[in-house]
């Protein structure tokens, strides 16, 4: 039975590989069930809220009923509603700045390791200097610099974001460079983009996808911050952090614990399901892994 089990084992492909050593990780899988729920009821929010986000629809600063389940903010829209919503929101604002800040790291960590030399100093010198801002800082300041709004706080975050994704292609592109396959590309004559993109990209994805998923939760975080301090997305429309920006009164603190609790929990769950889900991943990805 066991050598059976070997057997399967070693005829099995990669993905099959993958899929089985990330199953393992049992706090991974209830995560990823987890994250697929709550990114269900975002994109399906317009079918299943119960009411206009923007309507007032109920007593100012309503406790949880029948009705609202999870009550009314301070002037009668429905908190249910708006967390489905915003929920839609942050879930935009963190996977499209991760795209944007993963592109950018991509092409600089390509560029920096296939030509080193000037280029690769030029590059990192850049990146050495973005990434010796104190990270909070250089959001703060630029989110003050440019009018608040949604694409405005994806652009911020995609242009900062990208020095890790930028070192860590670089790194493994240093090595892939000297191998056979690489060689043999530059004596047929390929295209540099062919070699890039097609031959060298591909065997750093599985890195790529491990820190893309820290750095979405981390995007999401950060958006929750800045419109907390009302820089980020701004009213009327939801997000997580502006939600909770109405939290800042001992009142609602102490009396009206549905205003924050919800948003404040659904930024926890899926910052916590992200980390799981990327730390599993890093494991299932790695070809060291033992089967």
């Amino acid at each position: 039975m066991k050598k059976r089990k070997n057997t399967d084992i070693t005829n099995e492909s990669y993905l099959q590989t993958v899929f089985r050593r990330f199953r393992r990780h049992h706090l991974a899988a209830v995560s990823f069930v987890v994250l697929v729920i709550i990114i269900g009821a975002a994109l399906l929010a317009p079918v299943i809220a119960p009411y206009d986000p923007d309507a007032i629809v109920g007593s100012f600063s309503g406790a949880p009923n029948a009705e609202h389940w999870l009550g009314t903010d301070q002037i009668g829209r429905d908190v249910l509603s708006r967390l489905l919503y915003a929920t839609r929101i942050s879930l935009l604002v963190g996977v499209m700045a991760t795209l944007i800040s993963t592109a950018i790291g991509v092409v600089l960590g390509l560029l920096a390791g296939y030509f080193g030399g000037a280029v690769d100093m030029a590059i990192m010198r850049f990146t050495d200097m973005v990434m010796s801002f104190p990270y909070i800082l250089l959001v703060l300041v630029a989110a003050s610099i440019f009018k608040p709004g949604l694409w405005s706080i994806i652009l911020i975050l995609g242009f900062v974001d990208w020095p890790g994704i930028a070192r860590l292609v670089r790194g493994n592109v240093l090595s892939l460079r000297e191998t056979n396959f690489v060689k043999g590309n530059l004596v047929a004559g390929m295209p540099l983009g062919h070699i890039l993109f097609s031959e060298i990209l591909p065997n750093t994805m599985a890195p790529i996808l491990v820190y893309a998923t820290s750095v979405l939760a981390l995007s999401m975080l950060d958006e929750a911050a800045l419109s907390f301090l009302g820089m980020g997305v701004q009213p009327p429309t939801a997000s997580l952090g502006n939600m909770l920006n109405g939290a800042q009164s001992l009142t609602v603190l102490t009396k009206q614990p549905w205003l924050w609790i919800p948003p404040g929990l659904m930024i926890v769950i899926l910052v916590i399901a992200i980390n799981f889900i990327g730390d599993a991943l890093r494991d299932a990805l790695d070809p060291n892994s033992r089967n």
